[in-house]
């Protein structure tokens, strides 16, 4: 049986992040995962100026941000209008690339087993693993990273409560300009024409040479939009924002990934030895883009602010992981991530006279900002709007 101070399941971003880190501070640890190399996967693929600073504090955003594509400059479009042209400081990444290049950053100290976690046994003192591969691990410290593999948990008596089903749904894909080389713009961000799209944003950013789209949508799995937008991605995306078109001219819509999240958080994860993160403690939703604020969060807090007290005392009961769960920055950032995800669904597609107060607030606000900015710059505004077409356009349902 091989022995440990901190065994970890899970080697994606939460567990890679937290196997890097502790393997630095020279925390005896072990990550389980059963994949040597972490597979392609549809999930965060852009970093944003609050979660790079989180990254930051992890000691490792460097190696991260050498491989990732930098935003300079983006574009922001509004009930199918052109309302602002900024300087932008996102960085774009795909899900398998951060996961991998993390996962260069683990210290040769850290044992790395490639296998699945099969059964956990728990106490006040040391817990124990036993792999797919038949090897056991004995640890007085298991992180669960495991994202949303609910078995093992549930193997300890751990639940989840579900906030919303099928809160929004997420939609990967590459956009190719159709006759012409590049687009005009090196990001985009266009919000919807009016809330019966049931749409929270689609976003065009780059990552190496490809033009890369992610879609945030509050629909139906069953929905028929859906079938088209796998099958005539075009004809379905200009259905859906017929001002794009103008935007981006006629594209080409490959390798489409569609993507349904649920919103839950745990229950009866107060136990002893057992500490849970990211993904596996709770949900985020992708069109708020708070899920590396959760993950980066989690790991900084544990890795840095938990785990070297723990260690440096006998035992490990749930009180002393409860100081985890109770961690101001982590309970602030789950709140704002869940508060976030509900605001954002309803802002989307509600239409009561306070929603369309609010979406054309926001619009405008945006267009404020944009018609200063082109005017401290000298640039040319002609490409922004009247306002009695925008009002115009606010009034749509």
């Amino acid at each position: 049986m091989r022995q440990t101070d901190v065994a970890i399941v899970g080697g994606g971003l939460a567990g890679s992040t937290a196997a890097a880190m502790l393997g630095r501070a020279g925390v005896s640890t072990i990550l389980v995962d059963p994949h040597p190399q972490y597979p392609k996967d549809f999930r965060c693929e852009k970093l944003d100026v609050s979660q790079v600073a989180l990254l930051r504090k992890t000691g490792i955003a460097e190696p991260v941000l050498r491989v990732a594509t930098p935003d300079l400059h983006i574009w922001v479009a509004r009930y199918g209008q052109l309302v602002e042209k900024r300087p932008h400081g996102q960085y774009d990444i795909l899900y398998d690339t951060l996961v991998n290049t993390v996962r260069a950053e683990i210290p040769g100290s850290v044992a790395f087993i490639h296998a699945k976690a099969a059964a956990i046994s728990t106490s006040v003192d040391r817990q124990q693993l036993t792999l797919s591969n038949g090897e056991e691990i004995s640890a007085r410290l298991i992180v669960l990273a495991n994202g949303l593999n609910i078995g093992l948990r549930q193997n300890v008596g751990i639940g989840r409560e579900i906030l919303s089903e099928c809160h929004s749904i997420s939609i990967g894909f590459d956009l190719k300009p159709v006759g012409r080389p590049n687009f005009d713009f090196r990001a985009l961000t266009y919000y919807p024409e009016s809330a019966a799209g049931r749409m929270a944003y689609l976003t065009l950013f780059p990552i190496g040479a490809t033009m890369r789209a992610n879609l945030f949508v509050y629909r139906d799995m069953h929905d028929p939009w859906l079938r088209d937008m796998r099958h005539t991605g075009q004809h379905a995306l200009f259905a859906l924002m017929p001002g794009l078109r103008k935007l981006v001219g006629d594209v080409e819509v490959h390798d489409v990934k569609i993507r349904p999240v649920d919103l839950y958080v745990s229950t009866g994860y107060r136990q002893a030895g057992i500490a849970l993160v990211g993904d596996a403690f709770a949900t985020s939703c992708p069109a708020a883009g708070s899920g590396c604020n959760k993950v980066f969060t989690d790991v900084e807090r544990l890795c840095n602010g938990h785990i070297p007290g723990w260690l440096a005392s006998p035992g490990m009961a749930a009180d002393k992981i409860a100081a985890f769960y109770h961690d101001p920055d982590k309970v602030a950032c789950d709140e704002a991530s869940e508060a976030k995800a509900f605001y954002l669904r309803s802002l989307s597609t509600k239409t009561g006279l306070t929603w369309r107060a609010r979406r054309f607030a926001r619009y405008a606000g945006r267009l404020g900002l944009g018609t200063l900015r082109q005017m401290r710059e000298g640039l040319p505004a002609k490409s922004m709007p009247q306002h009695g077409a925008a009002a115009d356009t606010a009034r749509a349902p």
